[in-house]
């Protein structure tokens, strides 16, 4: 019995020495050698799953799931169009289920898969033996869990972000289920670059991918829920409610960043550097982008315009869309959306037509022949005006006065006040002189016009003498 042990013993003492010899070796001939042992070592286990489908009970529940796949193909080709068409006619849903019902529109056929493979599983699971089964109870889990990793992954707003999240999410599932993952994260490792003692491996990289990408997600999704609420606020101004979004916005992301690096285990001291590089390139490629965002800054904290204000900037005149923190969207009657860099907002001379209120005053010229009352026709010009819609008679009424004699008319001006500026200027100056064309037809008053004489010389007249 001793000797027996011993000899066991010895097997086993021989074994190991033979797998550390080995291990050495690998060692002895650098990460290449290892890398190459990890990926034969997943190709192998490929090859024993490829081989393992040829068996006959593999084989069928193989055919079972290609046919469950081109049915699922073929309901979805009918179903979808008539889905979407009865999306069309779903008035008044919020974003967010708008969100989820074209989600559904575009993976129906996941989950029009997903609900014959698990029928399927059902209906094997009751009619054989478990063993029987085994392959499509792996595909409905590997189908479920691609299913829930869209649902859950549509809180992501960035479409390239949300479909990069997708796809690794899917390989990662993909690896643990078929029980890769440990040999696929090995060789990812073993995928490295070293620069002195920091070492910057392929699975790093991924790490860092995926972290930053769902703290950026996060913060995003946080980022909008509180600027919905600051919006709502009426005790914010709409330019403070810019700079506080901004501000928000500014501070979750970088958390975010700096989060994502921490979690994977990045040196955030080694960030000195990169700090010292953008400092440089602050100083002499970035001045405009820098002075721009200053210039935000600025224009947010002074409050001399803010989103709704109606401006003129040289020949451009419009409303004030939205603030941001390099230009200034400014929309005008014609539709033409303008992008103002926040810099020109501060050097350049700009009409802000509803700063301290919302009143703008608007003139409009007009002579009557010297053969009617100017008493009455100051008062028909005021009672013209105020017949117009968006002319105001309180607090700020119409008035009219004289402002000369000319050579054939007397001259008037009509002043009139609205509080709409955004709904055009030239508009409602047509439509006070059309009220103004109204009333002097009814009242008789003629509005002078140049008239000129020609007289026509017959071929014999003498010319006039020098």
């Amino acid at each position: 019995m001793e000797e027996d042990a011993i000899d066991t013993g010895g097997v086993q003492t021989s074994e190991l020495d033979r797998i550390a010899g080995a291990e050495a070796q690998v060692q002895a001939q650098g990460p290449g050698a290892e890398t190459t042992e990890i990926a034969l070592t997943i190709w192998d286990q490929v090859q024993s799953f490829l081989e393992g489908l040829l068996r006959p009970w593999a084989a069928y529940q193989v055919i079972i799931a290609v046919v469950l796949l081109l049915l699922a193909l073929g309901l979805t080709h009918l179903v979808k169009p008539r889905f979407y068409d009865w999306l069309k006619t779903r008035d008044g849903w919020p974003k967010w289920r708008y969100r989820y019902a074209m989600t559904t529109h575009r993976h129906m056929a996941l989950i029009v898969f997903n609900l014959l493979i698990w029928f399927a599983v059902w209906v094997m699971g009751s009619l054989t033996w478990p063993s029987r089964s085994y392959l499509l109870v792996a595909l409905a889990n590997l189908a479920l869990a691609w299913l829930v990793v869209v649902v859950v992954l549509r809180v992501v707003q960035n479409t390239s972000l949300r479909r990069v999240m997708r796809y690794g999410a899917w390989i990662w599932i993909t690896l643990v289920l078929t029980g890769l993952r440990d040999d696929a994260v090995q060789l990812m490792d073993s995928l490295a670059l070293e620069f002195g003692a920091t070492r910057i491996s392929l699975w790093m990289i991924a790490q860092a991918l995926v972290m930053m990408g769902l703290t950026f997600a996060l913060a995003r999704l946080f980022s909008r829920l509180s600027s919905s609420r600051i919006k709502r606020s009426e005790d914010i101004s709409p330019s403070m409610q810019v700079l506080f979004i901004k501000v928000l916005q500014a501070v979750l992301y970088g958390a975010a960043f700096f989060i994502g690096l921490r979690i994977v285990g990045f040196d955030l001291r080694g960030l000195a550097f990169l700090t010292g590089f953008i400092g440089v390139g602050l100083g002499f490629g970035l001045q405009k982008v820098v002075s721009n965002l200053v210039s935000g800054v600025i224009i947010l904290m002074d409050k001399s315009i803010k989103p709704g204000d109606v401006i003129s900037l040289g020949e451009t005149f419009g409303w004030i869309n939205a603030l941001g923190a390099r230009y200034v969207s400014v929309v005008t009657r014609d539709g033409k959306e303008f992008l103002i860099p926040n810099e020109d907002m501060i050097t350049n001379q700009v009409v802000n037509w509803s700063h301290s209120n919302k009143y703008v005053r608007l003139d409009i010229f007009f002579g009557t022949s010297y053969g009617n009352d100017p008493h009455l026709v100051r008062k028909i010009a005021v009672e013209a005006a105020q017949t117009v819609e968006r002319v105001l008679s309180y607090p700020k009424a119409p008035v009219c006065h004289i402002t000369g004699f000319g050579d054939s008319s007397v001259d008037y001006i009509l002043r009139f006040w609205i509080e709409d500026p955004t709904g055009g200027l030239t508009n409602i100056r047509g439509n006070v002189y059309l009220a103004l064309w109204d009333v002097f037809k009814a009242h008789d008053i003629s509005v002078p016009f140049p008239q000129r004489e020609v007289r026509l010389l017959s071929d014999d007249a003498t010319p006039p003498q020098s």
